[in-house]
């Protein structure tokens, strides 16, 4: 399955979201990898199969086994990190931040793929997850090594749009089914 293939599943009620899918599929802000690793980190972040299946194949027609393994691991340690550091900044109690998290993080000091394509999938999947102290540390690394706000923002929008996607399909699966 590909992305038009997806596109295809998305109702009428949602074709803002399809054609979104298919603009940001087409957008030429990012390089390649930097692109189809947010489509295929977000998918991973959401874990709608029907979505991860189709990016992943689209994905896999330009990335590397390497970054699609990258990719997967940012929404991993994404998934890990997001509810951990969104849970210290919502707790009243700031003692926490103090003591060290002591969870294993070995991936972020070598993802395999350049470090900033990491950052750019790693913010968007924060931004899938809600946490804002994550997207703030990773946002600040990505502009501190000169990546423009334009494609922090395509990072965003590819997020957004997956995630929006994969609760569509979700749902209409479920009625269906």
């Amino acid at each position: 399955m590909s992305i038009d293939a997806l596109r295809e599943q998305i109702p009428a009620y949602a074709k803002d979201i399809s054609l979104n899918l298919g603009s940001l599929a087409s957008e030429t802000v990012l390089n390649a990898q930097q692109k189809w690793g947010a489509f295929l980190a977000s998918a991973h972040a959401v874990g709608v199969a029907p979505v991860v299946r189709a990016i992943e194949a689209q994905a896999a027609t330009v990335l590397t086994p390497e970054a699609m393994n990258a990719a997967k691991a940012a929404a991993a340690i994404m998934g890990m990190n997001n509810i951990y550091y969104r849970s210290l900044h919502l707790m009243k109690n700031q003692e926490y931040t103090t003591i060290p998290a002591r969870l294993r993080m070995n991936v972020l000091a070598n993802p395999g793929v350049e470090k900033m394509d990491f950052e750019l999938w790693s913010t968007a999947v924060s931004a899938i997850n809600g946490c804002g102290a994550c997207l703030d540390a990773h946002e600040s690394e990505l502009r501190k090594h000169g990546v423009p706000a334009a494609q922090v923002q395509t990072a965003l929008r590819i997020g957004a749009v997956v995630h929006a996607a994969s609760r569509i399909i979700a749902s209409e699966t479920a009625l269906a089914g």
